[in-house]
Formats: C-alpha cells, sequence, structure tokens
C-alpha cells in the first residue's frame, strides 16, 4: 500500500528526488578503508576469547604497562574536582607548557607553549594537521610502506595522497629523486616519519636535511611523525626536521604522544606542533569535534613528559632484545628476507617467495591471503603489507612478550616451511 509519500498532492505517485536517491553514507566517509591494523588484533581476540592459543604479533602497542608514577598521577586527578569541568580546548597550560619543555629537552626543538595542541592522541593530531593544511584536491606526496592512519586522514581532509614508493633495496628510505618525480603543481605537503611504522627505517641526518631542504625550495609543508622518536637502536638516532633544517619550521607540523615512549596507548593523548596559524586553525576545528582531552588523561601525561626516560629506557633495551630475535629467526624461514630495524618495535618481512607456493591445500596469491592462512593454521597474527601500500610484505610488531615472540616465529617457520 502507497504511504504518504509515495503519493503527490494530485494523487500522482511522486518520482524519488535526487536527495532520495543518493548514497545513504557520504562518498568521503564511505571512501575510508577500516585500519587493517585494529581489524587484525580484533580477529585474533576474538578467537583467543573463543579458546585458541593465539600469538598476535598486529597490534602496536607496547606490551608494558604505564609507569607506577604516571598512574599515580591519574588517581590524583581523579579525586580533584578541578578535572571534573571541562578545561581549554588546546590543553592544559602546564601540560602545553611541559610538552614544549619536553620537545627542546629531547629533540633540540625551541617552541612556544601557544604553539602545542593537546590531542585526543596522535590519531587526531595527525587529521588536525591536514584538516587545517588542506584544500580539496591537495596533493600530499606520501612514502610507501606508510602507517594505515596517513592516506585515510588526507582524503577526509579532501586530500589527494600520492604514494612514492620505497622498496627494502634503499632501506625504504625515499629518495629525493622520487619526491621530485612524485610532485606536481598541486603537491601542498609531505608526510615524513622516522623511525617508521611499519619498516623501523631510521633516516640519517644527512637525509632528513636533504629532504627539508628540498621541500623549502619546493615551497612544501612537512608533516612530521615522531612518535617512535626514543625507541632507535644501534646508534641510529631520530633527527626532528625543523631543527635539522630551521628554514622548514615555519612550513612544518609535528606530531607526538605519549602513546608508544611511556607505554599509555590507551591514555589517548597526543599533540601537534606548528605555526601559530596552524595551531589555532586546528584548535578552532578540535573545539567542535571534541573540546579538550579528558582532564584525567591529560595530568597522567603531565607526570610522564615532566619526568624522566628511564622507565622508557628499559622498555627500549627489551624491545631491542626482540628486535635482534625476531629478526634472526625470521631471516631464517626459507623464502623470507628481512631487513634488521633500527628503530621502533615493528620488522618489516617480505614474503615475495612464499607466495604462489603451496601451503596445505592453498596456494597464497597475496600477503592478505598469506596472513589469513597462518593465523587460521598456525594461529599466529600479522598484518599484510597491502594495508601498508606495500604488497608482499608482512608487519610483525614485537612489543609482545620474548616467549610468545618465539613461539610465535617458530610457528609461522614450521608452517612455511611446508611450501612447495
Amino acid at each position: 500500500m502507497a504511504t504518504s509519500t509515495d503519493i503527490g498532492h494530485a494523487g500522482v505517485r511522486a518520482e524519488p528526488s535526487d536527495q532520495a536517491v543518493r548514497s545513504r553514507i557520504g562518498r568521503r566517509a564511505a571512501a575510508v578503508t577500516p585500519s587493517a591494523t585494529l581489524a587484525i588484533d580484533a580477529k585474533a581476540k576474538a578467537l583467543q576469547a573463543a579458546g585458541a592459543d593465539v600469538v598476535g604479533f598486529g597490534a602496536g602497542e607496547p606490551d608494558f604497562p604505564t609507569p607506577e608514577a604516571i598512574v599515580e598521577a591519574a588517581v590524583a586527578a581523579c579525586r580533584d574536582p578541578r578535572n571534573h569541568r571541562y578545561t581549554p580546548t588546546a590543553g592544559l597550560p602546564e601540560l602545553r607548557a611541559a610538552v614544549a619543555e619536553k620537545t627542546a629537552r629531547d629533540g633540540g626543538y625551541r617552541v612556544d607553549p601557544s604553539q602545542v595542541l593537546i590531542t585526543n592522541g596522535g590519531k587526531q593530531a595527525v587529521a588536525h594537521a591536514f584538516a587545517a593544511l588542506l584544500d580539496p584536491g591537495d596533493e600530499v606526496l606520501l612514502p610507501s610502506p606508510y602507517w594505515t592512519t596517513y592516506p585515510e586522514a588526507i582524503r577526509l581532509a579532501g586530500g589527494v595522497p600520492v604514494v612514492v614508493p620505497t622498496d627494502s633495496s634503499a632501506g625504504f628510505q625515499v629518495s629525493l629523486d622520487a619526491l621530485e618525480a612524485a610532485a606536481s603543481e598541486r603537491t601542498k605537503a609531505l608526510l615524513f616519519v622516522s623511525p617508521s611504522n611499519p619498516t623501523g627505517a631510521v633516516y640519517p641526518r644527512e637525509a632528513v636535511e636533504a629532504i627539508g631542504e628540498l621541500a623549502v625550495r619546493r615551497g612544501w609543508w612537512v608533516v612530521t611523525d615522531e612518535i617512535y622518536e626514543h625507541l632507535v637502536y644501534d646508534g641510529n638516532v631520530a633527527c626532528s626536521m625543523p631543527v635539522v633544517v630551521p628554514a622548514l619550521a615555519e612550513r612544518c607540523v609535528v606530531v607526538n604522544g605519549v602513546a608508544k615512549t611511556y607505554a599509555m596507548t590507551g591514555w589517548r593523548v597526543g599533540w601537534l606542533i606548528g605555526p601559530q596559524d596552524v595551531v589555532d586553525a586546528a584548535t578552532s576545528i578540535q573545539s567542535h569535534e571534541t573540546s579538550n582531552v579528558a582532564n584525567v588523561s591529560q595530568r597522567a601525561a603531565l607526570e610522564a613528559v615532566r619526568g624522566d626516560l628511564s622507565a622508557v629506557e628499559a622498555m627500549r633495551a627489551a624491545f631491542d632484545r626482540r628486535r635482534r630475535t625476531i629478526h634472526r629467526m625470521l631471516s631464517q624461514i626459507p623464502g623470507v628476507t628481512c631487513l634488521l630495524p633500527g628503530g621502533a618495535f615493528y620488522a618489516f618481512p617480505s614474503f615475495e617467495n612464499v607466495l604462489g607456493r603451496e601451503i596445505r591445500g592453498r596456494r597464497p596469491a597475496t600477503t592478505l591471503e598469506l596472513a589469513d592462512l597462518v593465523l587460521e593454521e598456525a594461529r599466529v597474527a600479522f598484518v599484510p603489507g597491502e594495508a601498508f601500500g606495500a604488497p608482499g610484505y608482512g608487519r610483525f610488531s614485537y612489543a609482545l612478550g620474548d616467549e610468545d615472540l618465539v613461539r610465535g616465529i617458530d610457528r609461522l617457520g614450521q608452517l612455511l616451511a611446508e611450501a612447495a
């Protein structure tokens, strides 16, 4: 039976309007791909909840508890009525000042507290940076392999990610020639990250300087993610690009946070540092989207960034040990090659010589298919390289216990040894 919405005033069935036939979901939102890292982690945890013994290499978070002093600061903050109310959108003034001090202390970059915006994790800092900088159609140079959130944040801001491939032969470091070749008159910005998620690559100072100087010459903005700054090994140093190339500072946005350094992924505190007009614009956006970051989390972050790095060093030493173990074990699996990562807590092996071979009646043609096979048959979870713009590879987080790491890679090796 026709309803009142089907029949016009003259008793004639009305044609659907243009609005009615449009997709229920906007094109920009519909184009966003869910986080593959979180999806893999969720699937592994679902299997674990059902009783399966799964070793998960998917999630990019430290397996250590947040240091006790930080937790106690949060407990005290819960009891303080000042934290039960709205606070400034840009963050607690004392936290903004402490982040500015920490940035000068740890990386040599000196900024005013007014240039700091406290965000709901590093992801919001990345999203706000692109929302503040990009107009529809602006292009952002995005070296691959890249963290899965980067291209989606660019697209949500109306921009166009322009992928610039790298490979293991170059240590997963992008060249000046490749950047120049990918650039166009619509290039607005470059996304730069060192140490890298997912590859663990750490750019040497001279490479950071050369890329920064290229950006200055071309008038590009640089959004640089420094979230893994303290997780470096073998004498590597995470160089902050606006420190190495001071002329870039007026066109550079730095994003960072407490998640990785202080084992605080669940507390959701990040920050954005940049020129005053960019910070003001991003703060306006945040004022309408979320208002201030939860005050208890901000108080915990204040304790973290004001404190020393002794707890961080203990975690870094454990990651270094696991890094060497996973690299050795992966490299011993026939058909698998892996660079020794110089930073962060990820190994990024190539499975290109495994794909297409028969394993338990299946011939995985992609690392997406291989990851599914490995999870089902070996109960080992890793993130396929397609999620990072690098088919043929896989990301293994070594932020898990030593025994679990060895057990998981043993299982993987036993399964892949069956490849025919």
